[in-house]
């Protein structure tokens, strides 16, 4: 199908083992800037150069191939254009330029609540779903029960979907999705939003479907934890570009890393001018191994060199997925003066249990303004790791002292 010079096509072609192929894809956005009251602003709007609106360029010449059998993660931040990317895959846009070639049925699970009707019922949803899908009555009939099933919603399904929450209704959708017998499944990041029991049938399925060669998954994640457990090979988009297509191990870390230093960019913004804090210091005060039903406490000391009132704030950052678990401060307890401070920061492990974290730190002054930040090239830096977890190395320890695991803290 055409649309202006880009081009979307799907085929059958069993001899190809090529799944998707991508060539100079372009999209972009019309994003309104100014509204016209009427004719006569709109004429005058156009006489004196203002279009009303300006454009949003999403995707940048994307080139990519996709080989049948392969799962492939596909990351990047938010506004990157990997969404974007999806959405022309599933034929919900068309391409500005460039071509894409579809070969196979692909089946997409994009965005929650599309093909579902809220003021219908979880059952006549299934039907109608279904029917998007290509299923007849009489084969949605024969899977009923085991979409039902696997969604875990037996005693809901006579409720309007309007009722549903927002995650049940995510497991039935998901529930739909993997009965079609697609060559192609297309996934976004909404499968997060299922329990911590659905999540666990959702790894079953991927387990199961990465072993399928017959099936192609592209996986839009931002968990690095997936793209590393299911992902055969990986790809981060920035800026609508394929920055790096490799392995799940050096897209996941490139991710991360990114994500760390635009945390640190945008919480950091410290003037070239000498620092009025010296001398900051972490010291770890739990032990070097810690579970879950521990706490941590680190004692951050450091020195003021002028009279100005400053507060520590911390943050654990969550190395495998690249975003912050918890932001911490002691605001309330302002430190006045200058001279040598120090505070003992405290938090247990309870919801860390899936994490490497790094501690970072700020020394802050009352009005919120970073005056120094670590880690840095001069301040220490402290990992939270999993012991069951890879190392640098890549080696992973036998202990796992409590439930999922226990930390050890380190200093890098």
């Amino acid at each position: 199908m055409k649309t202006k010079t880009g081009t979307r096509q799907v085929i059958q072609n069993p001899n190809n083992d090529i799944a998707i192929s991508v060539t100079k894809l372009y999209k972009s956005f019309k994003l309104p800037t100014e509204r016209a009251y009427g004719v006569k602003q709109a004429i005058f709007n156009r006489i004196i150069g203002i279009k009303g609106y300006k454009k949003q360029n999403v995707l940048n010449g994307i080139d990519l191939e996709i080989k049948k059998g392969e799962f492939v993660g596909i990351v990047g931040r938010n506004g990157s254009g990997k969404s974007t990317l999806l959405k022309i895959l599933a034929g919900i846009y068309y391409p500005e330029k460039g071509n894409i070639t579809i070969n196979g049925s692909l089946i997409p699970f994009i965005e929650l609540g599309v093909g579902f009707n809220p003021e219908l019922t979880g059952r006549e949803n299934v039907y109608l779903n279904g029917a998007l899908l290509g299923f007849s009555n009489k084969e949605i009939d024969e899977m009923y029960d085991e979409i039902v099933e696997f969604a875990e919603l037996e005693d809901f399904m006579d409720q309007k979907l309007k009722n549903f929450s927002s995650g049940m209704q995510v497991r039935l959708a998901f529930s739909i999705a993997i009965k079609a017998e697609g060559d192609i499944l297309v996934l976004d990041e909404v499968l997060a939003v299922g329990d911590e029991a659905f999540q666990v049938k959702c790894n079953q399925f991927f387990n199961k479907i990465k072993k399928d060669k017959s099936k192609t998954v592209i996986l839009v994640s931002h968990s690095m934890a997936s793209v590393r457990q299911f992902c055969s090979r990986a790809i981060l988009i920035r800026n609508g570009r394929v920055e790096i297509d490799g392995t799940p191990e050096d897209v996941a870390n490139s991710y991360s890393l990114e994500n760390a230093q635009n945390f640190r960019s945008s919480t950091s913004d410290i003037p070239e001018s000498k620092s009025i804090i010296k001398d900051l210091k972490i010291n770890p005060l739990s032990s070097d191994q810690v579970t879950q039903k521990d706490s941590i406490k680190l004692d951050i000391s450091y020195s003021v060199q002028e009279n100005v009132d400053t507060f520590v704030a911390v943050t654990l950052w969550d190395i495998m997925r690249g975003q912050p678990l918890l932001n911490s401060n002691s605001k309330s307890h302002l430190c006045s003066g200058s001279g040598q401070k120090s505070l003992i920061f405290s938090t247990n492990l309870t919801e860390l249990n899936d994490a490497n974290i790094r501690v970072y730190v700020s020394i802050k002054n009352s009005v919120d303004e970073t005056l120094v930040f670590a880690p840095d090239e001069n301040s220490p830096t402290l990992i939270l790791r999993r012991s069951d977890y890879p190392d640098a190395n890549n080696k992973t320890t036998n202990a796992v002292l409590f439930n999922r695991g226990s930390f050890k803290i380190n200093k890098d």
